[in-house]
């Protein structure tokens, strides 16, 4: 008797099936969705004034607290101390004011961030004494036992280096922020026998204090 011969159909995926069954394209979808719905978020927010113009009084860093800033970059403080308050109760009972995009116009980058290992830094600025970050930077459980902060002594004995601040001055006045020729003349010397540890008080010392 001749064999039977069985016919096999095979229906091609069609819509949503032939997505859901395609590694390759559902990637490449996802890809496209991801990326368009990203530039409606963020693209508007260049051209929006609220993120793209500095809140009333803002004022560039100071040679002194922008080589702090560098330290507090340097040593990764952004790891565990974020600089975003949200606009909720429990934040601004906490922090104070929530953040707004023109406190951090000159801030190239921005240290808003989401981590919070440590408490959020937005509006530390003026909250205690120098010399309270003095002590808290090299030796954090002298004041709060229960910290888990690394002490960082080293920095007090650390000199900023007078010779690079002109050229950070000019790389951020061209980025936007509005340094004069005078503040980049005179950067070397603001700094001149500085600390890092003076410089990062400093820089601790007008966050958040712009928006009144």
């Amino acid at each position: 008797m001749p064999a039977a011969h069985a016919e096999t159909h095979v229906t091609q995926a069609k819509g949503h099936e032939r997505i859901e069954t395609s590694n390759g394209l559902m990637i490449a979808l996802i890809l496209v969705v991801v990326a368009v719905g990203g530039m409606v978020e963020i693209v508007p927010l260049f051209f929006q004034r609220s993120t793209t113009q500095p809140v009333a009084g803002l004022q560039p860093y100071t040679a002194l607290q922008l080589a702090g800033r560098d330290v507090y970059l340097r040593e990764g403080c952004y790891n565990c101390h974020s600089q975003m308050i949200r606009s909720l109760q429990s934040e601004t009972l906490r922090y104070g004011h929530y953040s707004v995009g023109g406190e951090s116009v000159y801030d190239h980058p921005f240290q808003w961030g989401s981590k919070r290992t440590g408490p959020d830094l937005a509006r530390v600025g003026g909250k205690y004494s120098d010399e309270w970050h003095r002590i808290h930077l090299s030796s954090p459980r002298d004041l709060v036992p229960e910290s888990n902060m690394a002490a960082y002594p080293w920095l007090a004995n650390n000199l900023v280096d007078p010779a690079v601040m002109p050229t950070k001055l000019k790389a951020m006045k061209t980025l936007g922020v509005p340094y004069t020729q005078a503040d980049i003349d005179g950067a070397a010397e603001a700094v001149k026998g500085k600390s890092d540890l003076d410089a990062l008080v400093a820089y601790l010392q007008v966050l958040g204090t712009n928006l009144k």
